[in-house]
């Protein structure tokens, strides 16, 4: 049985917003002028993830020119050639919206289709041994990709939910103008890692070796490769990104980050109900009150809280301001928050709370 994820939001018949109707006829219009020019699709695969009877794809439908290899978008993580270049041209490609896909898995085939932005998110009911696997993804005989998804062991009782900017790599995102420059100008191999979360990870990793890790960011899609790559070569341990998409949905101009990390935490939980989460974010953001809230909603699926503090200047850079962050509101008072500047001190942290071994 096949459950795409945009079924829900296509039951509802609500007209989309006028800026995203305005993204459709961009996408249409370009679309068509491609495939004049003899363009033909790729799939650009991400890492997914699931239980021994289901797993979720995710993967996305491209245009690219005909002599674009089929597995361009296909490239092993080991490949650090395409750490060189700059993060614009992630932007630069052009999505097929609501292309029919196929999916081989498991010893099963199923069909998909792609959203109106050419994401493939779909679950597949299929029954795997805990561990990677590879699921086969084309539109056409000629550009077949695969795309890994990591079953979780059902014995697993931790996991870890990471947020990415200014937690596991430097990026000062909320200002517009460094978001900006991080995102399309900065060469992808001068990306900087926050000082000993590494280490922590793979602390983490070691004790707990059945504890699945995910990365949930309100970053773009685009970024994919990058990140995957920046957390390969910087010993942070393999999982699933849960990214998002810039521009226009059916209800707004742009996309809510945070409803997008509570949407991720919700379905985790659903999918795993029997996981107790380290969530581990920063302070610069919304992850202490998005963390916070998830905890008090849902008590026995979180067993601790880890937030990273940025410094004075990373403050700055972030908000504008030296004035500290209203933690009225982030429970700090919940025995399970810890906070430490850097991933040495919310080691020490969670070793004093008990959540991993001295």
């Amino acid at each position: 049985m096949l459950r795409p994820l945009n079924r829900a939001l296509r039951a509802q018949g609500d007209r989309p917003h006028w800026a995203a109707r305005v993204e459709d006829v961009k996408n249409r219009r370009v679309g068509a002028l491609l495939r004049r020019m003899g363009w033909d699709l790729r799939l650009q695969p991400y890492y997914g993830y699931g239980t021994t009877q289901n797993v979720r794809v995710l993967a996305r439908v491209l245009y690219a020119s005909p002599r674009t290899r089929a597995d361009h978008h296909d490239r092993p993580v080991t490949d650090m050639r395409s750490m060189a270049v700059r993060g614009w041209r992630n932007f630069a490609g052009q999505v097929a919206p609501e292309r029919t896909v196929h999916l081989r898995v498991g010893g099963k085939e199923f069909t998909t289709r792609a959203d109106r932005a050419g994401l493939v998110d779909t679950v597949l009911e299929v029954a795997l041994e805990p561990g990677r696997h590879e699921v086969e993804l084309w539109t056409t005989k000629d550009n077949a990709v695969t795309a890994e998804v990591q079953v979780v062991d059902p014995t697993a009782r931790i996991g870890v939910v990471s947020d990415i900017d200014d937690t596991v790599m430097v990026t000062w995102l909320p200002r517009p103008l460094l978001a900006f420059w991080n995102a399309f100008v900065v060469h992808q191999s001068s990306r900087k890692i926050v000082p000993g979360m590494p280490m922590l990870y793979q602390r983490i990793a070691r004790e707990l070796p059945t504890a699945p890790f995910v990365y949930l960011s309100t970053g773009a899609w685009n970024v994919f490769p990058v990140l995957q790559r920046f957390l390969y070569k910087n010993g942070y341990p393999s999982g699933a990104l849960l990214l998002t998409d810039w521009g226009p949905t059916n209800t707004g101009f742009f996309r809510s980050g945070p409803d997008h990390k509570h949407r991720s935490l919700d379905r985790l939980h659903s999918t795993f109900p029997h996981i107790q989460w380290i969530l581990i974010g920063d302070d610069g953001q919304h992850d202490p009150v998005i963390y916070s809230e998830f905890a008090a909603k849902n008590p026995q699926a979180v067993t601790a809280i880890a937030i990273r503090q940025l410094t004075e200047s990373e403050q700055l850079l972030a908000h504008g301001t030296l004035r500290p962050l209203d933690r009225r509101r982030t429970g700090g008072d919940s025995p399970a928050l810890v906070r430490g500047p850097d991933g040495h001190a919310l080691l020490q942290r969670l070793r004093d709370l008990g959540v991993l071994s001295h």
